[in-house]
């Protein structure tokens, strides 16, 4: 866990599933050898396997799967770097082959609607259709909105610095809605005199940091409230960010940089939903469709 932490510099969500699942696969390693303890050494690739088996029989998803042996994986490398073990016996049980859904995403008169509805005349409601906006207008995920400070805003340059997966630093253009919000907002925002740069831009009643979970309770508030029968969570904002620059006629390198994806492959997945909607129009507009 030290490993993970310091030199792998893992999310803190990661670190607690991988040792969830190790924590996991050791009960299971000796309830099956009936209570006595199994060198690392001994572990063997029929054993994982049937460990996955056991898990899936206890309702696993695919995800949930794929996530187990990776940690399994990465485990044994590591042991391997460190001369416990000569072997990674995980590395001969496959990763289940994953389902591929398409991302939910709204449409951008439903993004309109979501936008509208916090009410602009109290201050929480301002700091809200700030949130809205920025995950809108950026894509970013919900851990690093939560942790933009306010030195981390650049009005002038147009343009805020997110931290990301693993701690990676990017610059996220905003747009022009985004910014004139933000503006309207700091000019309330009361914000202390001592190490202001690193207090947190968005706050509760009491001056502390937003939490994930509450804004992800708050946009769903506000999807019920704009009449969105979808679920409406902040990664469908970024879905929904995605898919409205592709359809307008953004290239997808371009996009992959503006998510902030290291991999051109994660962010094909959107071309398949503006494929879906091209798929619509043809068949409702070609003659002979």
């Amino acid at each position: 866990m030290r490993y993970l932490r310091l030199e792998r510099n893992a999310s803190e969500h990661t670190q607690t599933a991988y040792a969830a699942d190790l924590e996991s696969f050791r009960r299971f390693v000796v309830d099956e050898s009936g209570s006595r303890p199994v060198r690392l050494n001994r572990v063997t690739h029929t054993m994982i396997r049937a460990f996955m088996a056991r898990e899936q029989l206890a309702g696993a998803g695919k995800s949930t799967l794929a996530r187990k042996v990776s940690s399994l994986r990465s485990f044994y490398r590591y042991l391997q770097r460190e001369g416990a073990v000569d072997t990674n016996p995980a590395r001969l049980v496959s990763l289940p082959k994953r389902d591929k859904h398409l991302p939910a995403y709204l449409e951008p008169r439903e993004v309109e609607a979501l936008l509208a509805a916090p009410d602009l005349d109290t201050p929480s409601g301002l700091r809200d259709r700030v949130i809205l906006e920025v995950l809108y207008s950026t894509g970013i995920r919900v851990s690093a909105l939560v942790g933009i400070n306010l030195g981390d805003l650049d009005l002038l340059g147009e343009v805020v610095r997110v931290r990301e997966k693993r701690k990676k630093e990017r610059l996220c253009p905003l747009g022009s809605y985004a910014l004139e919000a933000l503006r309207e907002y700091l000019s309330l925002r009361r914000a202390g005199t001592a190490g202001e740069s690193v207090q947190p831009l968005f706050v509760n009643r009491y001056g502390k940091r937003l939490s994930v979970r509450w804004v992800q309770m708050m946009i769903a508030r506000y999807a019920l409230q704009a009449g969105i029968t979808k679920k409406v969570t902040p990664h469908c904002l970024r879905h929904s960010f995605a898919t409205h620059l592709l359809d307008a006629g953004a290239d997808l390198r371009s996009v992959q940089e503006l998510l902030g994806h290291s991999s051109l492959s994660t962010t094909q997945v959107y071309t398949h939903v503006s494929k879906s909607r091209l798929k619509k129009v043809y068949d409702s507009a070609h003659p002979r469709a």
